[in-house]
């Protein structure tokens, strides 16, 4: 009797263990099926908030933070306050994104440097579409143009009328552009009437944002001193975000979208009273019958 006994205890114990490990096994499959659900409706959407999430899936927003937490540690999603937003594009090296979609960047370009009144003190940053607003750039304007980035230089010298001053510092080959303690000690010279900044992401709510550390630091830097930000970027960059902060969308002045942008991934911006323009159809105005640029000690 006591042998049979202790048979019938091991018997429950393991039942019980094989259940747990069931119910376990259950829960990392939910788990797992909630995530790709919410990757789903990042690329659908292009934001998710957890409020809504919680209620979607009928769990706590906790566990949805969770979620969120290990998707952005997998580079799956970067957080924003209340959600998450899709991970900005990295193109990889310079060489490489100056091969990508070169026509669309070559519009981008055109219409901002369209936007650039003659006569300016002008900084350009690295960056594939900051190139083409560069090649862009009309001979003769009477500018005057800061960059740290070697490529932009190089095609600045051909263009008679355009004086250009090349920040040092360390080249970075993946970004094109010269970083670090030098680059931005000599950044403090200049106080820029437009900074044409490139954005690895930019959001309404993240706003400009880059995936190096030292580039984030040094566009971040000419920002803060600068009279006016534009920003050109591809579709694929609107409403997401890279791991490091530039600086809010509030401080963009003029947004260059391509011509096909969806109107309702812009709305916030125009929410904030930053100027959209589409590379191809709207043709900007002429400087003098633009808006009036708003001083960034205004946006703040």
């Amino acid at each position: 009797m006591p042998a049979f006994s202790f048979d019938i205890r091991c018997t429950i114990v393991h039942v019980k263990s094989d259940f747990i490990v069931l119910e376990r096994d259950l829960s990392e499959l939910l788990t797992l099926q909630r995530r790709a659900a919410i990757a789903d409706r990042l690329k659908r959407d292009g934001r998710v908030l957890a409020a809504a999430l919680a209620e979607s899936f009928n769990v706590s927003e906790d566990t949805v933070r969770r979620d969120l937490r290990e998707m952005a540690s997998d580079g799956l999603c970067r957080r924003v306050y209340g959600g998450a937003l899709p991970v900005a594009p990295d193109g990889g090296s310079l060489a490489k994104r100056q091969a990508e979609r070169p026509s669309a960047k070559a519009l981008l370009g055109r219409a901002l440097a369209n936007a650039v009144p003659s006569g300016a003190l002008l900084f350009i940053d690295a960056g594939s579409t900051n190139l083409a607003v560069a090649e862009a750039l009309p001979e003769g304007a009477s500018l005057t143009v800061v960059t740290n980035a070697p490529a932009v230089a190089a095609i600045l010298a051909e263009k008679p009328g355009v004086e250009c001053f090349m920040l040092g510092g360390r080249l970075d080959p993946r970004t094109g552009a010269c970083l670090g303690a030098q680059a931005l000690r000599e950044a403090e010279r200049f106080r820029p009437a437009v900074a044409v900044l490139g954005a690895c992401g930019i959001d309404a709510e993240a706003g400009i944002t880059a995936h190096n550390f030292e580039e984030a630091e040094l566009k971040a830097a000419v920002a803060a001193r600068s009279r006016r930000i534009m920003v050109a970027a591809t579709s694929d960059k609107i409403g997401t975000a890279a791991p490091f902060a530039v600086a809010p969308a509030g401080w963009v002045g003029t947004l260059v979208v391509e011509a096909d942008c969806e109107a309702e991934s812009l709305r916030p911006f125009e929410e904030q009273g930053i100027e959209i323009l589409r590379a191809a159809g709207d043709e900007p105005l002429p400087h003098a019958a633009r808006p009036k640029a708003r001083a960034i000690e205004e946006q703040r």
